[in-house]
């Protein structure tokens, strides 16, 4: 029992309210193998079967259903005492979650307003989005369109942007056209949904080239391989930029747009903690529009900060 965890008793919540691995995947934002592999171990640390599964079908075993009640009951427990801390502490801690980029000055910012936690799981914008709407997270530093605020129920405003570039080989650093430029499409919608969709539009709007890829070379080595065999500059993703670029490749500013990536701060709508809309405004005041406005600049159709 030492070594049962908090995550996978409300794994089981998840499977046994929803008896769908698939859809419970999809709600707790997790892979359904990963899923599964949890349950196994919960099963195996508690002694039990909890479920009775084939391909068709998932069913509460009699011990599933007995511990039913008493893992709610437990969770619940778990989630009073962590509020209950938080108010002996002073203030109840804001949950902030992101994908690769934050503020240099975070902490310095938000130290005198709350309890700032960040978020251990580095998710893709999407899944952080959908982790602050089911109410897993109070923030999140993400991409979002405004058809996926309205979706989610959240609200959103500038926190930072990037100036994306294109990447290439040889020596020569002058600006290149975005019509001139490639720009990859990962396979993988669970990790690159966003992107994906940011950067077809980008193809569409600008004339540069979509290149479809398989194997999440939207960063890293990889990328740089592609770079390699692409014929022309690509353009680098928000994940990449403190990647180090090898020395037989070279940076080169887009022109004709500048292109613009902008990361947002979003928020439930509806909320009315003082801690949360603290932070919301000590990181937000102040951040200006970030050159985003100035003519030559491209942000894609639905960009709630056009």
């Amino acid at each position: 029992m030492t070594s049962v965890e908090l995550r996978q008793l409300r794994y089981f919540v998840a499977v046994a309210e929803e008896l769908n691995f698939g859809r419970a995947a999809e709600r707790l934002l997790i892979a359904g193998p990963s899923l599964s592999q949890q349950i196994k171990a919960l099963e195996r640390d508690l002694g039990v079967r909890l479920f009775d599964r084939d391909r068709r079908s998932v069913a509460l075993t009699p011990a599933g259903s007995a511990l039913l009640p008493h893992t709610r009951a437990l969770l619940e427990r778990a989630d009073d005492l962590q509020r209950r801390a938080g108010r002996l502490s002073g203030s109840e801690p804001v949950r902030l979650g992101y994908v690769n980029w934050l503020p240099s000055d975070l902490t310095a910012r938000t130290a005198t307003v709350a309890q700032l936690h960040l978020d251990a799981w580095v998710a893709p914008s999407h899944t952080q989005a959908a982790r602050v709407a089911a109410g897993g997270l109070d923030l999140a530093v993400c991409w979002v369109r405004t058809k996926d605020l309205e979706e989610l129920g959240l609200r959103a405003r500038l926190i930072g942007a990037d100036r994306l570039y294109a990447v290439t080989t040889g020596g020569d650093t002058s600006d290149v056209a975005a019509r001139e430029t490639a720009v990859l499409l990962d396979n993988d919608t669970t990790s690159w949904s966003s992107w994906n969709v940011y950067a077809e539009q980008l193809a569409e709007d600008t004339g540069a080239r979509a290149i479809r890829i398989s194997d999440g070379g939207i960063t890293g080595p990889a990328f740089f391989d592609h770079v390699r065999h692409s014929g022309r500059p690509v353009v680098n993703s928000p994940k990449g930029q403190t990647t180090p670029l090898p020395p037989d490749l070279v940076q080169r500013p887009v022109t004709a747009p500048e292109i613009y990536w902008t990361w947002s701060l979003v928020w439930r709508e509806g909320e009315d903690r003082p801690a949360v809309l603290a932070v919301v405004d000590a990181l937000c005041d102040g951040v200006g529009d970030l050159g985003l406005h100035t003519a030559g600049a491209w942000l894609p159709d639905g960009d709630p900060h056009r």
